[in-house]
């Protein structure tokens, strides 16, 4: 019995080392993974400072009453081409009842002491003819009749403009808002019958239209702090619209913001561009549009893919890993020049020629071994 207990245990141990020694090889053949490589190779870097924002109207005015009432006539819609001087609306007057009374009782007033300048100015007159009085009395008489009668038309004159908003309701009067400028209407936020109130030194006033020339455009947008200070006034930019399949217009930068302001934890600095527009296009005014600025540009220099970079977690200096050997490979620190987000120019540490693993990719063979 004891004899057949140890053939049994013997054979059991045989089985465990068989399986033992068949787990540490198939674990050491594991270790073996064969690697992609990739070469270093010539290109050209150009990094670009890219701004976002929007396509204004250089030139945007908003027309505002001078006087307060009612809109009686839009002669406009959004969207129509006008031209300096063209009517946009016209105001009806609703004048204040207390004023209006005011402005009867100025005009009585001014006539009682103009009837009375009146007779003093004729009777003054006989006399003075008639050598009764001086010269100098006539002349006060006169100047008094002159006064009173100026006063008189200016009392009457107030009145019609409280009452009609004009004196002679012409094309000068208060009541006709008329275009400043040639352009566009790009909106009318008021209709007929709402109520304006005129535009004075309290009072910003209620926005009849708003017309801006189309045809002179600006970008204006945002720029981070790291990139501002690689811009200047004058150079040659691209204005990018989205809305206009990607379509890319030239401008010149004619403003950097000489203060930044915090957004999201960011410094951000306007920005403004004149954006050459031509006759053809149909631009609108609020486009989304990115601002691309060419910062740096060097061309034939040796490039490698920024993803074959690893970074020393204590120093956390770049490096690479260059093969030596079959399957074997020694790291490499290196000097990086410029990168455009895809690639990354290598001043030291790497030639042509060199291969380069990427480490974090297998080759084919292993994958499908994988698999």
């Amino acid at each position: 019995m004891n004899k057949t207990v140890k053939i049994i245990l013997v054979l059991v141990a045989i089985i465990a080392l068989v399986f033992v020694l068949k787990y540490f090889k198939d674990a050491n053949s594991k270790d073996v993974v064969d690697f992609k490589v990739e070469e270093p190779f010539y290109s050209s870097i150009n990094t670009k400072a890219v701004a976002t924002g929007k396509l204004n109207p250089e030139e945007e005015i908003e027309l505002k009453p001078q006087i307060s009432g009612i809109v009686d006539k839009i002669l406009v819609e959004e969207g129509d081409k006008v031209k300096k001087g063209d009517l946009i609306a016209t105001i009806r007057v609703v004048p204040n009842e207390q004023s209006l009374v005011a402005s009867k009782s100025r005009i009585a007033t001014a006539k009682l002491s103009f009837d009375n300048a009146k007779v003093l100015y004729t009777r003054n007159k006989t006399l003075f003819e008639k050598g009764v009085i001086s010269q100098q009395d006539f002349e006060n008489s006169e100047l008094s009749f002159n006064q009173s009668k100026e006063s008189l038309a200016q009392a009457q004159n107030d009145y019609q403009i409280i009452k009609r908003g004009s004196i002679s309701g012409g094309s000068s009067a208060n009541t006709n808002i008329v275009a400043q400028i040639p352009g566009t209407i790009l909106e009318i936020p008021v209709r007929e019958g709402d109520q304006v109130i005129q535009s004075n030194n309290f009072n910003a006033g209620t926005t009849i239209a708003t017309i801006a020339d189309m045809s002179l455009m600006i970008f204006e947008g945002k720029l981070d702090e790291a990139e501002v200070g690689k811009v200047q006034e004058g150079r040659d930019i691209k204005v990018v619209l989205g809305a206009i399949n990607d379509r890319e217009f030239p401008a010149k930068l004619t403003f950097v913001a000489p203060k930044g302001i915090e957004e999201n934890g960011a410094v951000q600095f306007t920005i403004k561009a004149d954006v050459t527009i031509d006759s053809l296009t149909n631009i609108r005014a609020g486009y989304s549009a990115n601002a691309e600025i060419d910062i740096e540009n060097k061309d034939s220099v040796l490039v490698i893919r920024e993803a074959l970079l690893q970074y020393n977690r204590i120093t956390e200096k770049p490096f690479v890993e260059i093969m030596t050997g079959d399957n074997k490979f020694e790291k490499e620190d290196v000097e990086l020049g410029l990168s455009d987000g895809i690639n990354v120019e290598i001043t030291e540490g790497v030639e042509e020629g060199d291969k380069i693993k990427v480490w974090n990719k297998a080759s084919k063979d292993n994958e499908d071994e994988e698999d």
